[in-house]
């Protein structure tokens, strides 16, 4: 893979931005290449950053481990994963990626990016990882713990404090079956895309009545999305319910932190 000067200048910038100097931008540009602009340039010699992307998804799975494991000495094995999987849910490492800019960097096809594809959450989160792949290539495990001390492991504060942990869907079925005594049904609205990128929406209802609808790259993820609007949205879809005449009573329990 040979870089043009231009190339080399906006890799060296983006390692830059993300405070690690990248010494082998090959390893870079691969991290940072979207599956569609192989597809649109056809170029035999580039790499998409899916392998990357596995390769980081390795790393950052032990040191947030090793990190929790360190942190919470007294904490049981269920609580840690727990914690674990709200550190490195697609949102939380999007939400990284999207302070870092990465979606400015990203290669992808002109269709990816005019139709959002340089702000969508999980094509930030694999990047962020794919990124994480090729620091380690570079430069070893420790730059690679020292990238993910500064720019993600210091969310787990606000995490656990905040109980973030807790999963949309499971915080829904609560306040769901002590208010209203039903649980959540989720049905599929649509399936759009190729099989190996659909997109999914899911709507969720509570005896009948439309609560919310989500989207994501896999049916659970749009499952989480739509609870999550549920309860982002819950007083008015609430008062709504009880307005249809189905039932009376006011809302007795706190789902004010479950939108967070």
């Amino acid at each position: 893979m040979k870089l043009t000067p231009q190339e080399t200048q906006k890799l060296n910038e983006f390692s830059e931005r993300i405070g690690v100097q990248i010494q082998n931008l090959e390893y870079l540009k691969e991290a940072l290449t979207h599956r569609s602009y192989i597809n649109e340039v056809k170029d035999p010699g580039l790499k998409h950053n899916e392998r990357l992307e596995f390769l980081g998804d390795a790393v950052l799975e032990l040191l947030s481990t090793e990190f929790l494991f360190q942190k919470y000495p007294d904490r049981p094995e269920g609580e840690l994963t727990s914690f674990r999987a709200a550190l490195v849910r697609t949102e939380s490492l999007a939400e990284e990626a999207r302070k870092l800019g990465y979606g400015d960097y990203i290669y992808m096809s002109k269709g990816e990016a005019a139709s959002g594809g340089r702000n969508r959450p999980y094509i930030l989160a694999n990047t962020f990882e794919s990124v994480l792949g090729a620091i380690y290539l570079d430069q070893g495990i420790v730059a690679c713990n020292e990238f993910l001390t500064t720019h993600l492991l210091p969310k787990i504060d606000y995490i656990v404090k905040n109980r973030l942990d807790v999963d949309s869907k499971s915080k829904l079925q609560e306040v769901a079956q002590e208010m209203m005594r039903m649980t959540p049904v989720y049905t599929v609205k649509s399936e759009v895309g190729p099989d190996h990128d659909k997109t999914f929406t899911m709507s969720v209802s509570i005896d009948g009545f439309a609560f919310g609808e989500g989207s994501g790259k896999s049916k659970q993820e749009a499952e989480q999305n739509a609870a999550e609007k549920a309860l982002a949205n819950w007083h008015a879809l609430y008062k709504n319910y009880t307005e249809s005449g189905k039932i009376t009573h006011e809302p007795t329990v706190d789902t004010s932190d479950s939108a967070a």
